[in-house]
């Protein structure tokens, strides 16, 4: 087995997206700050209204998916194809944009803490022009395993921790990708194999965590180096991050906003379809 070391660190960065939603990007912040297929990383914390009220109103994206995680507060989801979801703590709304889907994530509170996490993830050329598609995941069915010093809960993919397999509710997407929340107390050491060809980045937002001796701390990504397994040892007030790894694409990105294609003439086809109302063809339009 060959263990995962670091082979870059991106601090999150304050900024603003949606109607002036306040939140801290790692992932994303220049088409340098990436690794394949995950495009971008936000977490949105906060437990002063002014900073999240505005929400993400209606808005289109092409071409990825985007995976929403809430750890507390509450927000309404509506969007083009005529889903609705309210996402409350512990749920997960994983949404395949393909071809085009304008969608809506609204807060459903007007005080209190607010703080959850939203993930885009390419998809390959093949189906960036595919029927999009809606996940509600409500977190009861969201699998947790519990261990000495350890407590995480497996939203996509599939792992093994004492012999036994552990599968998420999201499976079946082209790039494989395994999603895990975990959380550890002071000084717990965590191992977890993963496929060696998939791209590996750890998100800490409590605590921090030491890999291969490295410290990674609290607002900081870490990109993995290529290995069979990621070892983890929680700092002396413990730790809580997110583990994500995937399959690679390997296939050109050009991005404009909320468009990620692999060509510039792509792109353009994307803001022409928007502009005439194709996103929105199969389905009324959010009010």
């Amino acid at each position: 087995m060959t263990a995962r070391t670091l082979s870059r660190v991106i601090d999150a960065l304050p900024s603003s997206d949606g109607a002036g939603v306040r939140i801290k990007r790692s992932l994303g912040q220049s088409q340098f700050a990436r690794m394949d297929p995950f495009l971008m990383l936000d977490e949105f914390r906060s437990d002063d209204a002014a900073d999240y009220i505005g929400g993400f109103p209606s808005h289109p994206h092409r071409g990825f998916e985007t995976v929403t995680y809430m750890l507390a507060g509450a927000m309404l989801h509506k969007d083009s194809l005529g889903n609705e979801g309210h996402l409350k703590a512990g749920d997960v709304q994983w949404m395949t944009a393909a071809r085009g889907i304008v969608h809506s994530e609204m807060p459903q509170q007007e005080e209190g803490l607010m703080h959850g996490f939203q993930l885009w993830i390419n998809l390959p050329a093949k189906e960036k022009m595919k029927t999009p598609r809606y996940q509600d995941i409500p977190s009861e069915r969201i699998t947790e395993v519990s261990e000495p010093g350890l407590a995480l809960r497996v939203i996509a993919g599939t792992i093994e921790r004492g012999g036994k397999r552990h599968e998420g509710p999201v499976s079946g997407i082209t790039t494989e990708p395994t999603y895990l929340d975990v959380t550890l107390e002071a000084n717990t050491p965590f191992i977890q194999s993963t496929p060696r060809e998939h791209s590996g980045v750890i998100y800490v937002f409590a605590g921090e965590i030491t890999v291969v001796g490295k410290t990674v701390k609290n607002g900081q990504a870490a990109l993995l180096s290529e290995g069979d397994e990621v070892g983890v040892t929680a700092g002396a007030a413990g730790a809580r991050f997110l583990m994500l790894t995937a399959k690679p694409i390997n296939e050109p990105v050009v991005q404009h906003g909320p468009f990620v294609m692999n060509t510039r003439e792509e792109i353009e086809q994307a803001v022409r379809d928007f502009q005439n109302g194709r996103f929105v063809s199969e389905a009324p339009v959010i009010s």
